[in-house]
């Protein structure tokens, strides 16, 4: 029986990167995911190990390639591994990097930033993944988990009324999601984390100073609007899931909550997806 397709590699590899100078510091905290297609079809059929390179070479590759590029952005490093994992290796065709980000925040003390103490940014991951084979390459950046909220100015109404449904019209709700953004790039930023801050920034001001129909349309706005203002991105596409928070009936105990009291759920939840592109 054919083999339809086949891949392996190596997840989850931890590494923190720190940049110093003098007591200037900068780290840079990445978990990588490298999988590797190519001629190791026989691993599979035949029991032959000959053209494999070990996962735990793998991991070795990603930790020596990270200490030969502290400096480098989350996106100069992706692409680097993935050309030591070209150029060392014949028998791989193509590779697909994913790393998430951990943020660390620089500290200030007595309102000055200092070179070496940081908190960690709580709020989502950054995303990086590059797809690269022997002739192209796409690389993309983005955000993973990123939570936020609007109390007002969102409303969810109009929608399919039949014997199924439940759910009220409202034109005044908490609208709340856990964002993965993922942006493609047309051109090269000068700088990827300032870019990658601005687009977040132009993201979070359509949210929260339109009013919102529904996720749905808040979605498509952002995307336009990051579209129109960064000439340098090709696409963005979303994944924003509903955080419910529901009002509380306390009529029987004689009090109106008045869109004051909240039950936060985290399940069942709507999943609402979409990419935005300058393609037709």
């Amino acid at each position: 029986m054919p083999l339809t397709a086949a891949r392996y590699g190596k997840e989850r590899v931890r590494v923190l990167r720190l940049a110093r100078d003098g007591d200037h510091h900068v780290p840079r905290e990445l978990t990588v995911s490298v999988m590797l297609t190519g001629a190791f079809d026989a691993a599979w059929t035949d029991g032959d190990n000959r053209a494999c390179i070990a996962t735990d070479s793998v991991k070795n590759i990603v930790q020596v390639t990270a200490a030969r590029h502290p400096i480098a952005e989350a996106e100069g490093f992706v692409t680097a591994l993935a050309a030591v994992l070209l150029e060392t290796y014949p028998q791989i065709a193509a590779v697909a990097i994913e790393a998430e980000e951990t943020r660390w925040l620089r500290h200030a003390v007595d309102g000055v930033p200092h070179g070496y103490t940081f908190t960690r940014d709580g709020n989502g991951f950054g995303y990086v993944g590059l797809a690269a084979d022997r002739t192209v390459s796409t690389l993309h950046s983005g955000l993973r988990g990123f939570t936020f909220m609007k109390t007002t100015q969102s409303g969810w109404s109009d929608f399919v009324d039949d014997r199924y449904r439940t759910l009220p019209d409202t034109s005044d709700r908490i609208a709340a999601t856990s964002m993965d953004a993922t942006w493609s790039w047309s051109s090269t930023p000068d700088d990827y984390s300032l870019v990658n801050a601005r687009i977040l920034a132009c993201l979070l001001k359509i949210f929260g100073t339109t009013y919102s129909r529904g996720i749905q349309d808040s979605m498509y706005r952002m995307g336009e609007a990051a579209l129109a203002e960064f000439p340098e991105l090709a696409e963005i596409t979303f994944v924003m899931p509903n955080k419910h928070y529901l009002p509380i009936d306390l009529t029987s105990f004689g009090l109106d909550h008045a869109g004051v009291v909240f039950q936060p759920t985290d399940e069942p939840y709507g999943r609402i997806e979409a990419t935005i592109s300058r393609r037709g």
